[in-house]
């Protein structure tokens, strides 16, 4: 018995020890990543970038929440009833049990917070895509015309969805300028943009520093959208001058926003100007600049994505390592 309790005073404890400390960096690379991924998305082709960006949410969010579980093991092998349930000879840890108790008490909490806002977050999202669908579903045709004089324009997902468009935004519009907002609007419906925000604002729940990823997807989206409607009618110039004269009939009427959905897409959403000017701008320049910076944002997102993921599976493989050698076997 000496020679066991002496493998899992040294094994055991450096294991546990790296945990603690592994565990600790996918609860910080979201930090690293949100700023970046505000600036990295234009650079990036609206379809890649959106992928990119809800990928990298969803997995730093996975990764984050793991580590909370991990760190409270440490913590939970110092209460007997855990420590027989899993046949430990001594707990994951030596000396003074304070700060790993500690740790594992907040990580708890953190961890039970987290799954409390995801699981209403999932809820709410469920039942305003249950009622975006339901109007949908009552809705005539592709296209829905409201009598409203607010001029406004919105994507409705459903099984099928709808493209809601007011008399008020009709008449604000030319007819090429008509088929462009129905032909960004349609984009958004065929390419599920609304699963993109869902994912994204459920990984926000579970990390806060992952909110910042909202911004850049929203912005991704509509680039996205913008594209497949420049290529539908085979005119960006057009498409810009649509755009631009849709968000500024909106952005005269406040009251037509409060009225949509809340899971409605809408041309006129995200920074208008940015995506102008993406439509319009393709000088030389940008052709230069553009590959090397396509580059450096995927290797920055994809870099992060794995460090998360790989530490969250490394710190998991040394603690099961630690919890063998605690219930006194070697290897």
């Amino acid at each position: 018995m000496t020679g066991v309790t002496g493998v899992i005073d040294v094994t055991g404890v450096v294991d546990v020890i790296f945990v603690l400390h592994t565990a600790w960096i996918p609860l910080l690379v979201p930090f690293l990543v949100a700023p970046a991924g505000k600036r990295l998305a234009s650079n990036l082709p609206p379809r890649q970038a959106m992928w990119l960006l809800t990928a990298t949410a969803a997995g730093l969010a996975a990764a984050s929440t793991c580590a909370l579980a991990l760190l409270i093991v440490p913590g939970a092998t110092h209460l007997h009833a855990v420590a027989a349930l899993g046949n430990l000879l001594t707990p994951l840890s030596s000396g003074s049990p304070d700060s790993v108790i500690a740790t594992a008490v907040t990580a708890a909490a953190l961890l039970t917070w987290c799954t409390a806002r995801l699981v209403r977050g999932v809820r709410r999202r469920w039942n305003q895509l249950r009622h975006a669908g339901r109007l949908a579903a009552e809705a005539d045709g592709e296209l829905v015309v409201l009598p409203d004089e607010h001029p406004d324009a919105y994507a409705l997902p459903g099984t099928p969805g709808r493209i809601v468009v007011t008399t008020g935004m009709l008449r604000a519009l030319s007819a090429p300028e008509r088929e462009v907002l129905l032909a960004h609007e349609r984009a958004h419906l065929r390419e599920r943009h609304h699963l993109f925000t869902a994912v994204v604002d459920l990984a926000g729940l579970c990390h806060p520093a992952l909110r910042t990823l909202r911004e850049p997807l929203a912005y991704a989206l509509e680039r996205s959208a913008d594209e497949a409607a420049a290529g539908a009618v085979g005119s960006r110039r057009l498409t810009a001058r649509a755009i631009g004269r849709a968000a500024l009939a909106t952005r005269s009427s406040a009251a037509a926003v409060r009225t949509r959905p809340a899971s409605a897409l809408s041309a006129t959403a995200g920074p208008v100007p940015r995506r102008v000017a993406a439509l319009l701008g393709h000088g030389a320049e940008d052709r230069l600049t553009r590959p090397l910076a396509r580059r450096a944002a995927a290797l920055v997102l994809v870099a992060c994505l794995a460090l998360s993921a790989g530490a969250s599976l490394q710190a998991a493989d040394n603690l099961h390592d630690g919890i063998e050698v605690a219930q006194g076997e070697t290897r």
